[in-house]
């Protein structure tokens, strides 16, 4: 493959940076104190030179980073700039051509099912058994992740009251609002009450009830949980989080406190300025 560029290399570039290291450690007197406090926190998510080639194609390259715990993470770029593709591989969907994925100190190619045990994971439009009512479906989750009998009810029952699915509980799925199935996806991703919760667009195709109703989903769970959000929504990132990555053209080009992101610019401009790099 051929090497980068150097005006690929944008400013928070990940190849800039120690493999074990985050920009957000650097000059810890110049950042936030939330941004200190997370740099000092528990690593739970980290790529660490991420590659995934098809033929002669990177989906990926050189990818670089870490989530600490308790950080709520947009993760950004434009269409097929390599979000999903990331996200595939830090969940141990994908296996990498090159490079570490972990989850909660994990490597997710060789401990895949010790990692899934602090992640949960909703794709966009992930698969749902669209016969099933939600709690049937939770109910299928808990047995197959070999969750005691006492401890799924109990967990059934908080994550159907965390993701407000009690008007539908015994309604087939696949007669739901897409909106409702959202919330189906991420009650079974929060079913085994998961440290790590990564989301790729879960706005993805809602009306702007339903994106407010999971926005608010997302923002009670970011109290408590170490969130890697993928989303096209600006707003979402302006209300949820603290730090942003931007990957395009499988490289990631930016990689700070969203506070410094738009260097005084709107998002959608610094957004269109990072996807232009070449």
């Amino acid at each position: 493959m051929s090497e980068p560029s150097p005006s690929a290399e944008a400013e928070h570039s990940p190849q800039q940076n120690p493999p074990d290291s985050s920009p957000l450690e650097q000059n810890p007197a110049e950042q936030p104190q939330q941004a200190q406090e997370a740099a000092d926190a528990e690593v739970m998510i980290e790529a660490r030179g991420l590659c995934k080639y098809y033929g002669q194609f990177a989906a990926i390259e050189g990818v670089t980073f870490q989530v600490h715990r308790g950080e709520v993470v947009a993760f950004l770029g434009p269409n097929g700039a390599g979000k999903s593709t990331t996200m595939k591989l830090l969940t141990g969907y994908l296996a990498p051509s090159r490079g570490v994925a972990y989850i909660a100190g994990y490597d997710m190619a060789t401990e895949r099912l010790e990692g899934s045990r602090h992640l949960g994971y909703l794709p966009e439009n992930g698969p749902l058994y669209l016969d099933m009512t939600p709690r049937e479906l939770l109910e299928f989750f808990a047995s197959a992740r070999g969750l005691s009998r006492d401890y799924a009810r109990g967990r059934i029952e908080a994550v159907v009251d965390l993701c407000d699915l009690h008007a539908v509980i015994g309604k087939p799925i696949g007669k739901l609002s897409r909106g409702y199935r959202q919330r189906v996806g991420m009650a079974q991703a929060l079913l085994h009450d998961p440290d790590v919760l990564i989301l790729d667009e879960p706005t993805s195709g809602l009306d702007p009830n339903q994106i407010r109703e999971v926005r608010e989903t997302i923002r009670r769970l970011g109290r408590d949980h170490t969130i890697l959000l993928s989303t096209h929504i600006l707003q979402e990132v302006e209300a949820m989080c603290s730090r942003v990555l931007f990957i395009s053209e499988g490289r990631l080009r930016y990689d700070g406190p969203l506070s410094e992101f738009a260097q005084g610019k709107p998002l959608d401009e610094r957004f269109h300025e990072l996807s232009a790099v070449e």
